[in-house]
Formats: structure tokens, sequence, C-alpha cells
């Protein structure tokens, strides 16, 4: 069945767009929902005028996505995150944090338009993409450092004065010379 594709529809088509489904797709999710109109000379030309105002309306948000692309690609960001042995994270950097930095750069984004290739779990610089458009992607550069600052490790800690101590007592041996009984009287071994 030939329908005409009334909005934006993921792996089948554009607004406008003529397109062969299943009849049972059309009229149980598509015609209900109000995705797609049937096959007619006058819907033809209604969606055409609808298609140029959407064209319209692409570029202006395409450009706006361009000009954003703009503002993200030169900045660098901070995260500090606890971390542990080797450097690595108690947990990861996650694309909230990550919006949330970007909030205070200026540059509002959402959550959803950022992906990260893996999540991030050591400290180090790396880098993030940003989906503004379809075919518009900014990268920005993070950088995770340790919360608290650097953190002495045991090759770099203080070496402190190990002088001879000569004032203390003697530490006399407690070497158990007996068994002890249920009063805390020590019984000879024989």
């Amino acid at each position: 069945m030939k329908v005409l594709l009334n909005a934006n529809i993921e792996k089948l088509g554009k607004v406008g767009d003529q397109v062969e489904v299943k009849p049972g797709y059309a009229r149980n999710y598509l015609f209900p929902n109000n995705y797609a109109l049937q096959v007619t000379k006058h819907n033809v030309e209604l969606l055409a005028k609808k298609r140029e105002k959407l064209d319209k309306k692409l570029e202006l948000e395409k450009l706006s996505a361009e000009e954003q692309k703009g503002k993200i690609e030169g900045l660098k960001i901070e995260i500090s995150k606890k971390s542990g042995e080797n450097d690595v994270l108690f947990g990861s950097v996650t694309t909230q944090e990550i919006e949330k930095k970007l909030a205070e750069s200026g540059v509002n984004i959402e959550r959803k338009k950022i992906h990260l290739e893996e999540p991030i779990k050591k400290l180090g610089n790396f880098t993030c993409k940003i989906k503004l458009f379809e075919d518009v992607e900014a990268e920005v550069n993070i950088e995770v450092t340790r919360e608290g600052g650097d953190i002495p490790s045991e090759d770099k800690a203080p070496v402190e004065d190990k002088a001879p101590v000569k004032d203390k007592a003697p530490v006399e041996d407690e070497t158990p010379s007996g068994d002890e009984d249920s009063s805390g009287d020590k019984v000879p071994v024989e």
C-alpha cells in the first residue's frame, strides 16, 4: 500500500515522501497517529506545501547548529572526579556532568545529543562528539582531573628523619612462659 508521510519517520522516510508499506502497518499505526495520509491528488499538493515550509525551517536549524558548532569547537572543559590507584575513577564521567559543564561555559546542549564512544573511567584528556543536527557534529575536549589536586604517591612521599631513639625503655619480651587459667594466673607448663 502506498502512503504519503506526514511526519519524519526514522528508517522509513521524510515528510512528503511516498512510500510502500504493509496495509496493516498503515491502518493500525500510521493513519491513527497522523503519521501518513492516503495518496490522493489533494494530499500530494498539501504535503508539497508542508514540505517547503519544513525545508525552510530545517535550513534555519542547520545554520543555527553550525553557528553553535563554532562556539563549541574551541571549548575545553575540566571535570574533577575522585580516583583511586592507577588513575582509575570511582564511577565514570556522565553525559549529565558534561552537559552541566557546557552550560557553565554558556553553551546549552541537550544531554541526548552528547555521544561518548566509550565510558570515561580514567584521568586524562578525551574528546566527546555532540550531534547538533543531522550532519553537523562538534567535538569537545574534556580533561578529567583528580578531585582535590594531586595526592602524593608512595614514591613521592616526604622522607622523615629516622634518627635512633635513645630515651625509650626496653620492651619486655611477652613470650608466654605458661598457660593462663580462667582467673588470669599463669600455670606452669610441664
